[in-house]
């Protein structure tokens, strides 16, 4: 199955149409476009087993069936090897799949050794090829592939049909793709997919066409992506799914009961699109569709070219936790356009689209509500650096060690920091130039893999252009390796939240707070309320809150969440009945995980609980979310 090569006289991605998501296809001019190695020292992974320097994925072609009665994926694996002279073996990065054979393209079988698996990194997966250049695997999923999770019809918003979802970022694709699990080994692909009717598949490249038949009962799907890409961002979903464009070139996925507010919550896609092309340059993935998937899926969004994944909790009926598309549509440049060749520099991809994030809510909604956002990421970060100490290595952007795991780093370092650092060149350099290097940046580097170490060389020389007095300003090593927060960075506006900390103030004093402020608050106003709330606070007042408030009936997520984390705190009886509600119908491991840990710490009160409550929500979560869980409410049982 050669879906690309049989594509190559194709139609350009430019002419695609919104209304016919299932007719489009990827350009493909000329030779597949193939990314460089980096071989310097920081740019090697050491959590794949791969050996790209000898020998590299360029390629995969995925020819496999969906089973949802074993909940497995088999079939095949075909992939282009680019080689050194002399290279006689590839290495391939694999967690408990079961190879049947591999062959060359001719069928002849060629000689495998599967090593011996390490906790977190699987097992290597050794090809003898000789000097062939194409081998292929045919093989199975093992059973709980880590990236796979296969729901029930009553796991769904529908009911009536089975759904799969995976996630493979940092490492988990190897579950489920036998090839170089590695950002830092860019690959093109393509896929044949098969399931049951009248399930429809998507995946994060542009569809071949309509499904056509397959065996009975079954209908196979193809897509293609012709640019290489992080193997992390190969992703798959499969369910009673239907589709709704949002403009020329963006639409949504999602089931049929959840399309009209999904579509609503995401009217303003287009414009993100053209607001994040006149900051920085071209978006040169084609389309921008979206899947939004059941509440199981553990994080808010993931930058998935062609089809970001997105969970339902960002659905709040006001549009006010839309930041969170703008960050996933920024990836389309950091992130996925340029890479963290591995896991030390993941700040790359999340600080640099954090940044770019804030760029595109000023640009759409008004420097009020990103000087608000920036604020809040501010504080979280300032929280963060205080608990892990301003000396600990993990506060640096660049990690080492143990912290340079794939999932090593902290969001307020990662996310927060990384964005601060960016903001803080910015107002130093002047915006202006700071936009043309960026964009440069990007247009540069497009689809190859970055360090932080060529970063900072590339901002020294196209930005800083040998200026000792602003390099001196800037502190970039500073930032970038040294832990802790350099002394130049950018503070938020304390204007930002003049009005809520004034509120916040008032309320420490009175036990007060004016119902009708509240309700014209904007999302940030009132997260940064509640953040300033007292920690501790009696049951009488608590329940004053709720009342006057609206909380336990709040529609937006993120507030609930930080509501029920307040009075869990607290020990708070009335609100354990929402929390055990709140706990089996959302799987986003940024709500799960702190509300279990805080349950937990409560002790004697706390644990119980949340023992109590994760019996029944466990087999609900994806893989992503119990492995952080596990080590909280199991560990020590």
């Amino acid at each position: 199955m050669r879906f690309l090569a049989a594509l190559s006289l194709i139609l350009s991605v430019a002419a695609l149409s919104a209304c016919s998501p299932q007719n489009e296809t990827a350009a493909v001019d000329g030779e597949p476009m193939v990314s460089p190695i980096l071989t310097s020292d920081d740019a090697k992974d050491p959590f794949s087993y791969a050996q790209p320097e000898v020998a590299r994925v360029t390629h995969v072609a995925l020819d496999l069936a969906l089973d949802f009665a074993q909940e497995n994926v088999s079939g095949t694996a075909t992939l282009d090897i680019l080689a050194a002279d002399g290279a006689d073996t590839v290495i391939l990065d694999t967690m408990g799949l079961i190879i049947s054979s591999i062959t060359d393209e001719t069928g002849s079988d060629l000689p495998f050794e599967l090593g011996e698996a390490n906790d977190g990194m699987g097992a290597p997966l050794t090809v003898s090829m000789g000097r062939k250049r194409q081998i292929v695997i045919a093989y199975t999923s093992g059973p709980k592939a880590r990236a796979l999770q296969w729901l029930v019809p009553e796991q769904t918003a529908g009911g009536k049909h089975p759904y799969l979802l995976s996630q493979g970022q940092p490492t988990l694709n190897r579950t489920w793709i036998p090839t170089q699990d590695s950002p830092g080994i860019r690959q093109t692909w393509e896929a044949k997919i098969t399931a049951p009717e009248p399930l429809t598949v998507v995946m994060s490249g542009l569809s071949g066409g309509d499904p056509v038949e397959a065996d009975k009962g079954r209908r196979a799907f193809t897509f293609a992506m012709d640019k290489p890409v992080a193997p992390y961002l190969i992703a798959i979903a499969a369910g009673d799914i239907v589709f709704q464009p949002l403009g020329p070139r963006s639409g949504v996925w999602t089931e049929p009961v959840m399309l009209d507010k999904a579509a609503a919550e995401l009217a303003d896609t287009e414009k993100m699109i053209d607001a994040a092309e006149e900051l920085y340059g071209e978006y040169r993935w084609g389309r921008y569709d979206m899947i939004v998937l059941p509440p199981s899926f553990p994080y808010g969004g993931m930058e998935n070219p062609v089809m970001t994944f997105l969970t339902p909790t960002f659905i709040a009926g006001d549009r006010s936790l839309t930041g969170l598309v703008a960050h996933e549509l920024a990836h389309s440049w950091s992130g996925n356009l340029v890479t963290n060749a591995n896991w030390s520099d993941s700040w790359l991809n999340e600080g640099t689209t954090s940044y770019f994030e804030n760029r595109i809510i000023e640009k759409l909604y008004g420097e009020k509500r990103a000087s608000q956002e920036r604020a809040l990421n501010f504080a979280a970060m300032e929280e963060t650096i205080a608990e892990k100490g301003s000396d600990s290595d993990i506060t640096a952007l660049h990690l080492t060690g143990d912290n340079a795991a794939p999932e090593g780093g902290t969001s307020g370092v990662i996310y927060d920091k990384g964005a601060n650092f960016l903001h803080t060149v910015e107002a130093i350099v002047g915006r202006e130039k700071f936009d043309e290097w960026l964009e440069s940046w990007f247009d540069r580097h497009a689809f190859e893999p970055a360090t932080s170490a060529m970063f900072l060389a590339d901002l020294r020389k196209n930005l800083i252009k040998g200026d000792a007095a602003l390099e001196a300003k800037l502190m970039l090593d500073e930032w970038v390796y040294e832990p802790g927060l350099p002394s130049n960075a950018l503070r938020p506006d304390p204007a930002a939240f003049a009005e809520v900390d004034k509120a916040a103030e008032a309320y420490a004093a009175s036990r007060t707070l004016d119902k009708a402020v509240w309700a014209n608050w904007t999302s940030a106003e009132r997260l940064r309320l509640l953040s300033k709330l007292p920690k501790q606070l009696p049951d009488e007042e608590l329940a004053k809150l709720d009342r006057d408030l609206g909380l336990t009936a709040s529609a937006n997520n993120e507030i609930l969440f930080v509501w029920l984390n307040l009075a869990l705190q607290n020990r708070y009886e009335p609100a354990v009945q929402l929390a055990e509600s709140f706990l089996a119908t959302v799987g986003r491991r940024k709500f799960v995980a702190p509300l279990f840990k805080t349950l937990v710490e409560q002790d004697d009160w706390g644990k119980p609980i949340a023992k109590r409550i994760y019996a029944k929500t466990r087999s609900s979560y994806h893989s992503v979310t119990t492995g952080t869980v596990d080590a909280v409410v199991l560990d020590g049982k």
